[in-house]
């Protein structure tokens, strides 16, 4: 059985269109050889600065120094901790993100970064998702939190322009990623954020929540400011500011839920503060606090108002436990500014505690949906099958029609079906007998609301699951055989004979590549072999630093590392 079929026993059905085959075949030479320099420089940078369940999470987790891990061993490791891992193909919606977490799930995304970008990149990649975000886990407390928020962010209520962010940033992220994107293609996505970014005026649940994940969980340290540990994934995946935040240039805060929640970010660029909570347990209690005001707890007008300017599907749960779930688009207000009924557009499904109610999917309401919201002052019928009824709200809301089905829950009616129907709210009808069936919805008031669907397995059942088809190996280039050959002779499995015409080789296709330089070097400088060969390599390494400064803090922590390691 392969590992997806595997991985899908585990995933919620309507979380499986995210997932994605890391088709591991795929990495080349030059990805092993990114994955490697970053890990030698993280595992011993961050031997003593990352927080202490790093170094010890790295291998109980599935994170190796050599090779890029994959995902199905990760899986297997992070089971001893209440996790698994899943692939994922790149930027996510929040809401699912958090669902993965939520079900103690790990999403990883497959890509891995160029070797152009191999500092610090806004894409998710493997190297971020994975040894950026597992080894932590490896501690029980951080684990919890991390699984507390998951469970809380994927209630959070965005807005349709911040959903237009995240597209925004998604297609900056793929842009600035991919090799073949040019400088304008560049500037055209990162004005196109700027433009929607500048369009998101309101500042919604979803995104004060986003920003405690990201000071926390991405970008967290902990313990003193004077002398911090990191724990955030961001920080433990990136050379550069790994070894930047803990510099004077960027300003320790300590942690506090309000000035997190009020700091915003720039997934683009490097941070130019971080925060310094006391221990995980206080962000637990903070992202508790935090839930507080959220609308999932708090419900009301105020809740529905949110899903209305989320434009995505969204539950309102009354009183009763009956639940709504579709795109909600338009309420009706009393006097007193307080919703008395509520509409959907397009699919629509009723459930009761987080079960989709019998018949009463998206199929039935293809089209939208309307119920009342308030208390009932009139009731003339008994709501019985077969029986006629003239109800009446307190807000001035009137519905009559005969009831030709109810469903109840211990003996307390959740809804009626009813024919001969008539809606009406100070003169406007909303819902005439010519429309069909009404389906009623019994309920005071709304006592919840929050993104997503009710019952997800049912409301998202028609959608498709990603296509998991193989696709073929790409053919590697004269620069990744090159690669390889050096990876094999450093694994013992070739004649180190070969390093000479290697090098000559490099000098000729590709006189800026400074990894492959560097590996040469290392396996030179660790057998005590080719001493010329070193000396010239060398020297090449330090003038490609001289002439590209991009590059020289890269070349310098490498030969550093290689130093160290024959001292």
């Amino acid at each position: 059985m392969s590992f997806v079929s595997l991985q899908t026993k585990k995933i919620p059905p309507h979380l499986k269109r995210y997932i994605a085959r890391q088709k591991y075949e795929r990495y080349t030479p030059i990805d092993q050889a990114v994955w490697r320099y970053v890990m030698r420089q993280n595992v011993h940078f961050f031997k003593e600065r990352a927080h202490a369940a790093y170094q010890d999470g790295l291998a109980k987790t599935g994170i190796l120094i050599e090779r890029i891990p994959r995902i199905e061993e990760m899986d297997q490791c992070l089971s001893p901790f209440g996790w698994g891992a899943v692939p994922i193909d790149g930027l996510i919606p929040g809401v699912a993100f958090f669902e993965f977490q939520a079900n103690g799930l790990l999403p990883i995304a497959t890509d891995i970064r160029t070797l152009g970008h191999i500092a610090y990149t806004p894409a998710p990649d493997i190297i971020h998702e994975a040894a950026g975000h597992a080894p932590i886990l490896s501690d029980e407390t951080y684990a919890r939190y991390v699984k507390t928020f998951g469970k809380i962010g994927a209630k959070a209520l965005a807005s349709r322009e911040e959903n237009e962010v995240f597209q925004a940033t998604r297609r900056l992220t793929q842009v600035m990623e991919n090799p073949e994107s040019t400088p304008d293609d560049i500037r055209k996505a990162e004005q196109e954020l700027q433009e929607k970014r500048a369009a998101a005026t309101t500042v919604s649940e979803a995104t004060l929540i986003s920003r405690l994940y990201w000071w926390t969980v991405e970008y967290g340290l902990i313990g003193d400011c004077d002398n911090p540990k990191i724990y955030g994934a961001g920080l433990l995946s990136s050379i550069g500011e790994g070894q930047h935040c803990l510099s004077d240039q960027v300003r320790k805060l300590p942690f506090d839920l309000e000035t997190c929640i009020a700091t915003d970010y720039d997934v683009t660029r490097p941070q130019p503060q971080l925060f310094v909570c006391r221990d995980f347990e206080q962000l637990i209690d903070a992202v508790e606090t935090f839930s507080a005001r959220m609308a999932f707890r708090t419900g009301g007008t105020e809740g529905l108002q949110k899903a209305i300017a989320s434009g995505d599907v969204a539950t309102v749960e009354y009183n009763t436990g009956l639940q709504v779930s579709g795109v909600f688009t338009h309420m009706i207000r009393d006097d007193r500014g307080e919703a008395v009924y509520m509409k959907t557009t397009g699919p629509t499904a009723l459930a009761f505690h987080g079960n989709e109610l019998p018949r009463q999917g998206t199929k039935r309401h293809a089209s939208g949906f309307g119920a009342p919201i308030g208390r009932v002052v009139k009731q003339n019928g008994s709501g019985e099958p077969g029986s006629t009824i003239d109800w009446h709200w307190e807000s001035g809301l009137r519905v009559t029609g005969r009831v030709s089905d109810r469903i109840e829950e211990h003996s307390h009616p959740l809804l009626l079906t009813l024919t001969d129907c008539t809606v009406t709210y100070r003169g406007e009808t909303l819902f005439h007998p010519d429309w069909g069936e009404y389906d009623l919805v019994i309920g005071r008031e709304i006592v919840s609301v929050f993104a997503g669907a009710a019952d997800p397995g049912k409301y998202y059942a028609d959608e498709a699951e990603p296509k998991l088809d193989e696709e073929p190996v790409p053919s590697y280039s004269t620069l990744d055989h090159l690669y390889q050959a050096v990876r094999e002779i450093r694994e013992g499995k070739t004649s180190v004979e070969a390093l000479p015409s290697i090098a000559r080789t490099l000098d000729d296709i590709c006189p800026g590549d400074w990894l492959l330089r560097l590996e040469i070097l290392e396996i030179c400088r660790d057998k005590g072999i080719y001493r010329l060969l070193a000396d010239r390599i060398q020297h090449e390494l330090e003038q490609l630093g001289q002439d590209d400064p991009s590059l020289h803090s890269l070349i310098t922590n490498g030969m550093r590392l290689l130093n160290r390691g024959n001292s």
